[in-house]
């Protein structure tokens, strides 16, 4: 029981601290699919679990996480960017019309870095995004002991081009 207690605070506590959680959604049952890469979300912690906002326009996907099925998520150290705890969590889908929508959106949205609407926000998230609920269930997992480190997804976006002919130049005149 001590165990379950120091468990429970430690998550709380890790998760309500940091900024920013990695979250998988766990395999579904029956399938061979994997959960699919963690993905970096924001959070708040709010009533005893994590709340995430996504899958609308201009918001942060939530690809893999269903409603009713599990995820694995690890919380980073806010100040040197460690792995402090991984715990498994229940995903629930919370309704736009319940309470406890309503409290996890007025936590979201006072969080939620640069809001192109602002005021509007939570109308949009209620007609355009999912909010989940990420409930805290058994014991912490034990970190993994390398680096999980993955090549990154390929994409056509790029940000190395050449150099131009004339930057040498203009770095030696900037110095005299």
């Amino acid at each position: 029981m001590t165990s379950e207690l120091l468990d429970r605070a430690l998550v709380e506590e890790a998760t309500k601290k940091s900024g920013l959680i990695w979250v998988q959604g766990a395999p579904s049952p029956g399938t061979d699919a994997q959960g699919g890469p963690a993905r970096a979300l924001w959070h708040v912690w709010h009533e005893g679990a994590a709340h995430v906002v996504g899958d609308g326009p201009g918001e942060q996907p939530l690809t893999g996480l269903v409603d009713g099925g599990d995820a694995v998520v690890t919380v980073r150290s806010k100040d040197k960017g460690g792995r402090i705890v991984t715990w498994p969590a229940r995903v629930v889908e919370l309704s736009p019309a319940s309470p406890e929508w309503e409290g996890a959106v007025a936590e979201l949205k006072s969080k939620r870095l640069n809001a192109p609407d602002g005021e509007e926000m939570p109308q949009r998230w209620r007609r355009e995004c999912r909010v989940l609920r990420l409930e805290p269930r058994g014991t912490t997992m034990p970190l993994p002991e390398d680096s999980l480190a993955a090549p990154p997804v390929p994409t056509p976006a790029t940000t190395r081009r050449p150099i131009p002919a004339a930057l040498p130049r203009l770095l030696r005149r900037k110095r005299r």
